[in-house]
């Protein structure tokens, strides 16, 4: 039988009508990609070159204009649970307690009581189950984070996509949380898609890096990242990477 990789875009283009004038805007263009289970994959680029609406399109969010998306060889044709999405800021209900939000779907679902172990097991695993009570207003920036991603990684989603979810942390937490997502990553097994302008933070996290180019937006390259599993950011290796994938930016 033919092999059926988790996700494969095959020649997908998405345009925008603008409304202030009659111009389309084309955001991306032509874009061909096959993603298996257990990678862990950046897409990086300048401001402007479809990395988000990759993401959005991958979500089910909105729809491609041209091309198709196939997850497990079946088309994305809306937003499903199997595809869980985490956005650059926390969007956590504010008048539930960080426990509560983490719980959320099994709620809805009607299912809390059998889930209730796994609610406990995932306020340990991102270290705040002293805060469990706490609402999100009471949180840090990388506490409402992290609850953000559990709130997402709980109901296991086998696509997990991140929009920048690090990019409004300090240096030190964004660090930690880098270490927290790897970690959960190498755990679950899943696909992950990365959005990120960070090129050290793509070098450091992902086994593949995808350098995306404006005007409109396309794949320019792809880069393999075999660094093994422990990663230190001043390594030759990790510094050849780095200047390398600069370098296809034309930094």
């Amino acid at each position: 039988m033919p092999h059926t990789p988790v996700l494969k875009l095959d020649h997908v283009s998405k345009s925008f009508a603008r409304v202030d004038t009659n111009d389309i805007t084309h955001a991306v263009s032509d874009i061909s990609l096959e993603l298996e289970k257990g990678e862990f994959v950046c897409l990086v680029g300048t401001s402007g070159c479809g990395k988000s609406t990759l993401l959005r399109l991958i979500a089910g969010l909105i729809q491609p204009t041209m091309g198709q998306i196939m997850a497990n060889g079946k088309p994305v044709e809306g937003p499903s649970p199997q595809r869980g999405m985490v956005f650059q800021q926390p969007t956590l209900f504010p008048w539930l307690t960080v426990e509560q939000n983490i719980a959320f779907s099994f709620r809805m679902a009607g299912t809390l009581k059998q889930n209730r172990a796994k609610v406990d097991r995932m306020l340990e695993t991102i270290g705040l189950e002293p805060f469990r009570r706490d609402y999100p207003g009471q949180l840090s920036g990388g506490m409402a984070q992290r609850v953000a991603l559990a709130r997402t990684l709980i109901c296991e989603p086998e696509i997990l996509l991140l929009d920048e979810p690090l990019g409004a942390l300090d240096a030190f937490t964004r660090m930690n949380m880098q270490d927290e997502i790897r970690s959960i990553w190498h755990s679950s097994g899943q696909l992950v898609i990365m959005v990120t302008h960070d090129v050290d933070e793509a070098v450091y996290m992902s086994t593949r890096v995808v350098i995306m180019e404006a005007h409109p937006g396309r794949i320019k390259a792809q880069i393999p990242i075999d660094l093994g599993e422990e990663r230190h950011r001043s390594s030759p290796a990790f510094v050849e990477y780095r200047n390398r994938i600069l370098g296809l930016l034309n930094y």
